[in-house]
This record gives structure tokens, C-alpha cells and sequence, in this order.
């Protein structure tokens, strides 16, 4: 297979010198990736599961931004305005912007405005739940479980430091969250009444930070202190994830340490563009017998100290055949980023066209091809391909 990592340059001269310290953070469970390829770069107690707090209304955020329309008007339900520790003090019978709502949420860690989100995509919490939890699923969080929108504490409602730096790294893929999630200082507009009031980001790292751009705080006594964290320097953009650290303001210190480390440990990066990771699959009982995949955005492969870029390979996680029907976007299987042969990341590959059930040509010699061994399959695929 012809090679397709295309070397950029992003190298860190000053901070190659000498090997970088391990960083000695308080919090009990932590990890730090790459975004784009969730590639780790450090991880302790990654697995444990542990109470999210606040960093639960990532998923909330990503979950409205993609089931409502920004200019959906919200109106305030009782239950909602009744959540306890909501800074926006929301009132019941008052109405507001999706935009708004989800943004004054992630800006001050609203709870009233979580169940205010949840309650207009799904009609109530528990079903809100459940497309949470679905979600958590499909981005591979397996050790996730959602119970409420706003991360309120609650025997059921837990994940781990991993699986939240998926979650975050799937919702930085969002230009509407990273807007939401990057703001400093905002205003906030109630449509009924018509009142507009300025709201501040409980990040400080967006102020302390360089490149700081997100994502959300968390804390409650049983939680500790929570804090996913994004910062973006030279073009490498890294996620931290902390949980349980002992106090309000360690998760901040705490994510600051593991960004100077991966800053400092990353001597250069692969980046491979959309497209040139391209595979085929053939169908069976399509009217086409392949369908093309490929991976939906621009990645980076980092390049840690000491590594050497010739040990970086691909390779793939794709069916040889696939059912018709398919839809254009749908997740096939996935690329594997490997170094030394050992897999360090994956990331999904989606069909770039539709397949509709029916006959072809192509999809003929697909079931015809399933009869034969090799060479004679091959033959006979190649003709589809």
C-alpha cells in the first residue's frame, strides 16, 4: 500500500533537549490525548469509574447542538427551573434560545438549563438519558453511564477519565460547541422576557492557559474536582481530562501540568488528510457492488520523543462484504493507528455515498465472487472495483 502519512513539521527544539518530567498531579484519575486521533500521550487510573459532575453536560450540549434547530425557542418547565444550583436562575414560564440556553449553560455550568436542554430534545429526563447513553455507546464509552443531564450526583451516573476524553474530543469536532465552549464572557438573551445579561466561563484556564479553547469544569463533594481542558499551540490540539481532584482550583493546576507535558513531549506530527485513508467494501445486493469509506476529517498522528515516525503504519478494521442498504456517513469499520505494531489509536470510516438494496452488475459478481477462493475472487472483485 502506497504511504500516506505526509510529514508537517511541528518541533518543539527548545523542549527536545532534555526528556520531560512526568508530571505529578493530585488528581486520582487523569489522561491526556491528542485530538484528533485520541492518541494517549498520558494516562493514570484512566479506567477508574468515577462521578463526572459538570463535565456530564458535554454530552447534553452535543446532543442539543445536533437534535435542535439554534433558533428553537425553549420555554422554561417547572421541574427545570426547580433543579437545585443554577446560576442562570432560570424562571419557570420564561422562554430562550436553544443557542442561548446551551450556551449560558456551558458558560456558568447551569443545571436548570441541562434539564431545560434535555426536556426539549427528548420531552424528559430519563429519556434523555437514554440518548445519552446511546450516544456514550457509539463513541466506544463503555464504561459510561448517564442518568441526568447535568451530572448532579447519583448512585447510577459514572464514567471514567477515558471515556470522557472521547467524549470531548467528539464534541470538539463541533464548530458550534467549540464557539459555545471557547467563550470567555457572554451575554445571554431571554426572548420572554426580553432581557439580555452577561455570563462568565468557569475555566479559568481560559484565561491563564495560552490556547487555552475549553471545555468544562465539574465539581460536587462526592466528584471532587473535574475539569476537561483543550488547549491548541503550533497546531497541535491536545484534550486533559482530570477527575477527583482534591479541591475547586487543583483540576486547573492539575490539567496545566498535563498540557505542558504534552506540549513538551510532542517532537513533530503526521497529518493525514480526508481522503487519502480510502478504502473500498463491496455490496451485496446494492445497486453498486462497493462502496467507498474514508475517514471524515483531517488527523494528526504526534511524533513523542525518542519515536521514530518510520515505525507509524495503518492498517484497517473493514468487512471484505457488506449488506445493501447503506447510507452516505454510516460507520463501516475503522483505520488503526499503529506504532511498532502496536495499535495507539483508531478512528472511525464512513461511507461517502449512498447504496440503495437492488440489483447491478457490480453487485452480481460480489455474490458470485463469495463461491470461489482466491485467485478466483480476487479476479472477479477486482472487476468491481
Amino acid at each position: 500500500m502506497k504511504k500516506i502519512l505526509i510529514a508537517l513539521m511541528i518541533l518543539f527544539s527548545a523542549q527536545t533537549a532534555k526528556a520531560a518530567e512526568i508530571p505529578q498531579i493530585l488528581a486520582d484519575s487523569a489522561i491526556l490525548i491528542e485530538a484528533s486521533s485520541g492518541r494517549v500521550i498520558f494516562e493514570k487510573n484512566a479506567d477508574e469509574v468515577r462521578p463526572p459532575a459538570s463535565m456530564t453536560k458535554m454530552m447534553t450540549c452535543i446532543l442539543g447542538i445536533e437534535w435542535l434547530p439554534l433558533d428553537t425557542q425553549i420555554t422554561v418547565s417547572a421541574s427545570a427551573a426547580a433543579t437545585e444550583y443554577s446560576d442562570l436562575q432560570l424562571q419557570t414560564g420564561e422562554v430562550i434560545s436553544a443557542d442561548d440556553l446551551m450556551q449560558g449553560t456551558m458558560l456558568v455550568s447551569d443545571n436548570c438549563g441541562a434539564v431545560a436542554i434535555a426536556q426539549a430534545v427528548a420531552g424528559n429526563v430519563p429519556a434523555f438519558a437514554e440518548m445519552m447513553n446511546e450516544k456514550a455507546r457509539e463513541l466506544g464509552c463503555y464504561n459510561t453511564n448517564f442518568e441526568n443531564p447535568h451530572g448532579l450526583t447519583s448512585q447510577n451516573h459514572y464514567s471514567t477519565a477515558r471515556d470522557m476524553a472521547k467524549i470531548a474530543a467528539y464534541c470538539m469536532r463541533n464548530e458550534t460547541f467549540r464557539r459555545y465552549v471557547g467563550t470567555r464572557r457572554g451575554n445571554v438573551h431571554l426572548t420572554q422576557p426580553d432581557y439580555t445579561f452577561e455570563a462568565s466561563n468557569t475555566n479559568q484556564l481560559l484565561e491563564s492557559y495560552p490556547g487555552c479553547i475549553g471545555i468544562k469544569t465539574g465539581y460536587t463533594n462526592a466528584a471532587g474536582g473535574c475539569l476537561a481542558a483543550c488547549a491548541n499551540q503550533n497546531g497541535v490540539e491536545l484534550i486533559a481530562i482530570v477527575m477527583h481532584s482534591p479541591d475547586y482550583d487543583t483540576r486547573f493546576s492539575d490539567a496545566a501540568k498535563l498540557l505542558d507535558y504534552g506540549f513538551e513531549v510532542i517532537d513533530s506530527v503526521e497529518n493525514v488528510e480526508v481522503g487519502e485513508v480510502r478504502q473500498v467494501v463491496f455490496v451485496r445486493g446494492g445497486t453498486s457492488g462497493k462502496v467507498h469509506v474514508e475517514s471524515q476529517e483531517n488527523f494528526n498522528f504526534p511524533i513523542l520523543s525518542g519515536e521514530d515516525k518510520n515505525l507509524l503504519s495503518l492498517s484497517f478494521d473493514l468487512p471484505k462484504f457488506i449488506d445493501a442498504e447503506i447510507l452516505r456517513g454510516d460507520k463501516i469499520g475503522e483505520v488503526i493507528l499503529n506504532y511498532d505494531g502496536k495499535q495507539v489509536a483508531n478512528l472511525p470510516l464512513v461511507a461517502t455515498e449512498d447504496v440503495a438494496q437492488g440489483f447491478s452488475f457490480g453487485s452480481l459478481l460480489v455474490e458470485l465472487s463469495r463461491s470461489f477462493k482466491n485467485p478466483t475472487q480476487d479476479f472477479l472483485l477486482k472487476l468491481v472495483a
